[in-house]
């Protein structure tokens, strides 16, 4: 008798350890959130019916890597992995066997999280239905396949150590730092990037180019950050991809549509309000305006083909077609992301909270280089804008970049 009542109490505490081991709702909840929040989705998911499962390629300076799977699959996902395993990947860049990841994957970034954030993302990871889909191995130039190299890289360029809040700031400001520098790794994008591949810290936020587009500065700068923006602006825009400035599109768009719109209102409204916070991090450049020749020929084109949207004045239609004059995309010192939606077209997201669609006809047939390069150069420079002159040759390398 006694040893059957032994056996039931050592099984009824097995089974209490092993529940209270199991994740709560209320933290698999949150894991949601927060995966979401970093548009983990948008990496990790290669095909639409195995989400999760990786095999998305990353084209980088130095070649192509591809994503893993994160599913709870025991030999391709992570569902072997415990949670140690886990918080060292994605706040160290280190993988359970020792092996090192490149930068691509965010975690100079995540390293900023804190441990139950981590472990809540892998509370619902671990929810999902698993995938038997087997890593790709990385395609980069030598001597970049060599993965021992990144133990130097993160000897000079990678800081571990939780977001510090700042007790100057209220909550809301530290809330919005820590998901834009950390968790939502906003720089990934929008920082420059030095010959290695490693954020300009001193240029945070100033605009890069990342795959044949601009992503645009975040900073205060007066023309091509947000400096104009009010945090109102701001939020609006990442909640539904579109405000009274400016539209989203290319990979902007994707993040609006599987992140940011999915988020908050309280985390957008507290990302917008440390993004407003933002001085220029770098001077914008001294621009010399089209002579009147180009800006003629840039006009002419502009009548032919944009009026009818954009209004002479450039007003455009608010939410709809987005204006020109102060648009800080149009007069960023980069054209890319103008080009790409001068050759490729754009159309206009649909998100909960601004579900009617527009288009833009793409004009890369219709057009010679030199005219797509006279019209940006007339709406960069007129209604109160200015930016450096588009030359054909960049046109006509974005052109060789097309889709």
């Amino acid at each position: 008798m006694r040893t059957i009542l032994a056996g039931l109490i050592l099984c009824s505490a097995v089974a209490s350890a092993a529940a209270a081991s199991e994740p709560s709702p209320e933290m698999i909840a949150r894991g949601e959130a927060l995966v979401v929040a970093g548009d983990c989705a948008g990496c990790h998911t290669a095909d639409p019916a195995k989400p999760f499962a990786g095999g998305t390629r990353i084209d980088t300076p130095f070649g192509a890597i591809f994503t893993p799977n994160l599913t709870p699959d025991r030999d391709t996902g992570i569902g072997a992995w415990s949670d140690a395993d886990f918080t060292r990947a994605l706040r160290y860049g280190t993988a359970p066997d020792g092996s090192l990841y490149y930068p691509a994957f965010p975690y100079p970034y995540f390293t900023r999280m804190t441990k139950d954030d981590t472990l809540a993302i892998r509370a619902y990871l671990g929810t999902l239905a698993p995938v038997v889909s087997r890593n790709k191995p990385p395609e980069l130039r030598w001597p970049f396949g060599h993965r021992g190299l990144m133990r130097v890289w993160n000897y000079m360029y990678f800081k571990p150590g939780l977001f510090e809040p700042d007790q100057s700031k209220n909550a809301e400001w530290n809330r919005g730092g820590y998901l834009v520098t950390g968790l939502g790794h906003c720089g990934a994008c929008h920082t420059p990037k030095n010959y290695f591949g490693a954020d300009k810290d001193a240029q945070a936020l100033s605009g890069n180019e990342v795959g044949g587009w601009f992503a645009p500065r975040l900073d205060g700068a007066a023309r091509s950050g947000l400096k104009s923006w009010s945090a109102e602006d701001i939020a609006e825009y990442l909640q539904s991809g579109r405000n009274a400035r400016s539209h989203a599109d290319g990979p902007m768009a994707e993040v609006v549509v599987g992140s940011t719109s999915k988020m908050s209102d309280a985390d957008v409204r507290a990302m917008a309000v440390y993004l407003k916070s933002l001085p220029a991090a770098r001077r914008e450049p001294i621009v010399t305006p089209p002579d009147e020749a180009e800006l003629k020929a840039g006009q002419a084109v502009y009548a032919r083909l944009c009026i009818a949207c954009h209004e002479a004045d450039g007003s455009g239609a608010p939410r709809i077609y987005p204006p020109l004059p102060g648009n800080a995309l149009l007069q960023s010192v980069n054209p890319s992301s103008t080009l790409r939606i001068i050759l490729d077209g754009a159309h206009t997201v649909t998100t909960p909270r601004a579900p009617n669609s527009g288009e833009m006809p793409p004009y890369a047939k219709q057009l010679s280089d030199e005219q797509i390069a006279a019209v940006t150069n007339y709406m960069r420079n007129s209604w109160g804008n200015a930016a450096p002159l588009v030359t054909p040759a960049q046109v006509a390398k974005a052109r060789k970049q097309q889709p």
